[in-house]
């Protein structure tokens, strides 16, 4: 621009006027020095600042990046003409050293492709981005991506580097909005950073948030218009996953775990490794990498939440050559039900005879699969004092003939021998020698941290389980991206589920939380990130008045088909049973719908939604539709247009709640009904309700 008005100046044509020569002389000696200051004001300001902007691909979401100085980038989210972000800024100190001198563009362009996902919510995922990537002088990029329905950066790291010492990461807004705030609290050993990731949600403007608390994340916050902008983390690897922390009045900023130094055998009964003293960086690097993805989804429609794919895009790619061996499924479950089988002519317990019950129950039902849970080992290792009233052996090869396979329960720190830093060899040999006498899989527990250290130690774990064709169920961990890299790793437990009405106390006229909201929560948030091993299957349901928290009898908030409608409702390949057979057993159509519904789908469809409040989605396994809907403690009529059924007609199996189901949260109605792609269906959800259906075409 400034080489086009110097053009311009120096070939102004004179007037045929009165002007003498010297004159215009001196007015083109005047307009080059006005050009120069023009020039150097420019280059100063040049100098002093950079800025770049990237729109998503439907043109809808700019992502706005502003580098100022030597010292400061931030980046900013604007959704058709309204801040969803305000500048934020973002750092990054390795080696002692920031983000430094202004940053150049070294790539701009447009991704367009897609990838399988065999074991989703849907086959394939579209991966549709603008993408900006600048380099800084110290040799770290930033790479920028535009969605449709949110946007990311990420840092990468292009040079020989030893340690990350901190991170900064912002996310600021204009106003004091409402969030949906995931506190870290019962921490294990008292140690800040140590915690099992199960939280309740604070519904609070941000204005209210802790200052001394950290959160975890998703973490939403709740805009005019019913937009949302959701906090998260994705593909993380080899370094601490991302807290949230209160920064200015309405404000977040990022906190990580400092690399643990030293820690101690404690925790819950003491099961946990819990760091007593840690470094003072975050994550070791040893060489060039990328790290992970700080990501704010954008939504002006909770139900397009339900069916964002933001964490699988930002994931790292299948790691297994041949998952022809993974096999999702369903599986029986023994702990939140306490093995209380009745009826039966043994007595029942951690034994070998009620797990051949279980077996039995699974096979005649479908089941792929069961869990023998904590007690079957010895409280220091997996191979030595075996629980001596469990026959392992006979036990496989029991399942084996009837189709079921076993998954065994173990701590993180059994498996790998107490010493995170000492590499897979007891793990190895831990599962080289379950998986030679046949156990299908292992569900590993108590993790409860997500520093750098965790994080490496669940991808080895992953690797290692995978050479073994085993399976794997982690619990006290959220997904962070792993799940993707290795699909063996089912799930994830990192969420308030079905065991909490075991201990959940009663406060005035009803139980002191609220289950049935956290139910149409969780679903928008935490399972944002990945699946969720919530454990449903309650057969013995309430209502308010009359639900209490018992540990060996327990019961859940809400309604028979409430629980039925997290089937279909609920991301999770390994999908539980959490009751007791016998109670399955004496309410067979309930068992009979529930052992129908895949725990993997071809296509999702969500067809209403309101964070909090109420879901209504569909899934698709080959020609046939699972529906599923559910509320919070508000009773409602909703409608359900079939438009997502094929041509054709169709033959559903419908279970609603009963006319008496506030009274009694157990009573349903079952219907059969011919439907059309035409056909619009009326769900009425009692009080903490569900509605659920099986479409399948005739």
């Amino acid at each position: 621009m400034l080489r086009q008005l110097y053009f311009v100046i120096l070939h102004v044509k004179p007037e045929t006027t009165h002007k003498n020569k010297k004159t215009m002389k001196w007015e083109r000696l005047w307009a080059i020095a006005l050009l120069w200051s023009v020039a150097c004001t420019a280059m100063q300001a040049l100098s002093m600042s950079n800025s770049w902007q990237i729109m998503s691909p439907d043109g809808c979401l700019a992502v706005k990046i502003h580098v100022s100085g030597e010292s400061k980038t931030f980046w900013e989210l604007n959704y058709q003409g309204t801040t969803v972000l305000a500048p934020s800024e973002l750092n990054l100190t390795v080696d002692g050293q920031p983000l430094r001198g202004k940053a150049r563009k070294v790539k701009e362009d447009v991704v367009n492709t897609s990838f399988a996902t065999p074991f989703y919510k849907k086959e394939r995922v579209a991966d549709h981005y603008r993408r900006l990537v600048l380099r800084f002088k110290n040799s770290i990029d930033v790479e920028f991506r535009a969605y449709n329905d949110g946007a990311a950066y990420r840092f990468i790291v292009n040079k020989k580097a030893k340690q990350v010492d901190a991170e900064v990461a912002e996310f600021n807004f204009e106003k004091d909005y409402d969030a949906f705030i995931p506190y870290v609290n019962d921490n294990r050993g008292g140690e800040r950073y140590c915690y099992s990731f199960e939280s309740y949600y604070d519904e609070v403007p941000l204005s209210r948030m802790f200052a001394d608390s950290l959160a975890i994340t998703p973490l939403a916050v709740c805009q005019p218009k019913g937009l949302k902008a959701i906090v998260m983390d994705a593909g993380v690897e080899d370094y601490p996953g991302m807290m949230l922390r209160k920064n200015g009045q309405h404000g977040l900023a990022a906190e990580f775990a400092p690399c643990p130094k030293t820690s101690v055998v404690g925790g819950y009964d003491r099961l946990n490794l819990v760091p007593t003293e840690r470094e003072t960086y975050i994550a070791k690097l040893g060489g060039q990498r990328s790290l992970p993805w700080r990501a704010v989804v954008v939504s002006t429609r909770d139900a397009d939440i339900l069916n964002c794919d933001m964490a699988q895009r930002l994931a790292p790619a299948c790691r297994i050559s041949d998952t022809s061996w993974i096999k999702p499924g369903k599986v029986a479950w023994d702990w939140w039900n306490n093995l209380n089988l009745t009826g039966v002519s043994f007595k029942t317990g951690m034994n070998t005879l009620t797990y051949k019950y279980y077996i039995d129950f699974a096979a005649k039902n479908h089941l792929e699969y069961i869990i023998i849970d904590e007690g079957w080992s010895g409280k220091e290792s997996l191979t030595e004092e075996l629980n001596p009233d469990i026959d392992l052996q006979d036990l496989i090869a029991y399942g084996e003939e009837r189709g079921v396979g076993i998954i065994l329960w173990s701590s993180w720190r059994n498996l790998i021998g107490n010493d995170p830093t000492a590499g897979t060899s007891q793990t190895a040999a831990v599962f080289q020698h379950y998986a030679a006498m046949g156990i299908k899989g292992f569900k590993v527990d108590f993790f409860d941290r997500d520093d750098q250290q965790v994080i490496s130690s669940a991808y080895d774990i992953a690797e290692c389980a995978a050479q073994h064709h085993l399976l794997l169920d982690l619990h006290g961990l959220k997904p962070f991206g792993i799940q993707r890299a290795y699909p063996n790793i089912m799930n994830f437990e990192g969420v308030k589920g079905l065991e909490n009405s075991k201990w959940e106390p009663r406060a005035g006229d009803g139980p002191l939380h609220n289950q049935p909201r956290y139910d149409v929560t969780a679903p928008y948030l935490r399972m944002l990130c990945g699946p969720m091993d919530y454990t449903p299957g309650a057969m013995t349901n309430a209502m308010r008045d009359n639900f209490f928290g018992n540990n060996d009898h327990p019961m859940s908030q809400g309604t028979r088909v409430h629980q039925m409608a997290m089937y279909v409702a609920f991301e999770a390949p390994l999908q539980m049973l959490a009751d007791v057979p016998t109670k399955y057993e004496r309410e067979q159509p309930t068992t009979d719908f529930i052992a129908r519904i895949p725990t993997t789908f071809d296509e999702t469809v969500v067809a209403d939604g309101k964070l909090g409040e109420y879901l209504v989605v569909a899934r698709r396994k080959g020609t046939t539709w699972y529906v599923a809907s559910m509320t919070d403690w508000t009773p409602r009529q909703l409608t359900l247009p079939l438009t997502f059924l094929g041509s054709g007609q169709y033959r559903g199996v419908v279970f609603s709640d009963g006319i008496n189901a506030a009274k009694d949260a157990t009573d349903y109605q079952r219907q059969e009904l011919t439907l059309t792609a035409a056909d619009t269906l009326t769900l009425r959800l009692s009080s903490g309700g569900g509605w659920a259906a099986i479409i399948e075409r005739e």
